[in-house]
């Protein structure tokens, strides 16, 4: 599922400043804010419709999804897309709702919370603190280009630990990866293969976070 949106900028104050800036600094500084005010498409990914609901009372447990970390070219609320391995760029006139991190710790909350098989799931501990942390590294989630042309491969990969907050322990980890197809470079096809692969690695996630849960009570 996407969601889309615009956002508008500049009133008679920003006309003003932009007058200023060119007055004072030439073309380029006005050039530079005209860059920065363009409005962006924003999409945003949803957590898959399908994922099955527990059977029984919830687990009696409490879980944290703490926001992932990454690294510093996906710390950002831009598409990256990498025309070859070892750069990367992102997709011009468009972003994520959020910056990655929090958008893929939303993503994660949502899907666990679909599940209703845990007493409380959230960003926060309830209380004091909580019964389990759920500590995610995000390594890839990017469109890649291989020949031009050619469908561009979506691939997403993350590391998640799930850590007992009474001793700091982590119990569990495991790594989970997913990739899909777009046909071609265009907008539309990009984000539903972007949907398409994190809708298989959050169920991935989701049925390991839930059984590893149940196995430490």
């Amino acid at each position: 599922m996407r969601h889309f949106m615009i956002y508008s900028s500049c009133g008679l104050r920003s006309a003003a400043i932009c007058l200023a800036l060119l007055t004072l600094n030439g073309c380029s500084a006005l050039s530079a804010l005209t860059d920065a005010t363009t409005p962006l498409n924003v999409y945003e990914l949803r957590a898959p419709g399908d994922i099955p609901v527990a059977r029984g009372a919830a687990l009696p447990v409490s879980v944290t999804i703490e926001t992932p970390t990454t690294g510093g070219a996906l710390q950002t609320d831009r598409i990256m897309i990498r025309p070859d391995p070892y750069q990367a760029q992102y997709l011009p006139e468009v972003r994520w709702s959020e910056e990655l991190p929090v958008m893929v710790q939303t993503l994660m909350l949502r899907s666990l919370e679909a599940t209703q098989a845990l007493r409380y799931v959230s960003r926060r501990p309830l209380g004091a603190g909580g019964d389990y942390a759920i500590v995610t590294e995000v390594t890839d989630f990017q469109a890649e280009i291989a020949e031009p042309d050619q469908p561009v491969t979506v691939r997403l990969r993350m590391t998640v630990s799930l850590v007992r907050e009474s001793d700091v322990q982590i119990v569990a980890a495991r790594s989970f990866a997913a990739s899909a197809q777009s046909p071609t470079s265009d907008i539309t096809d990009l984000i539903g293969a972007f949907d398409a692969a994190s809708d298989t690695m959050l169920r991935d996630f989701v049925s390991w976070a839930v059984g590893a849960l149940g196995r430490r009570l």
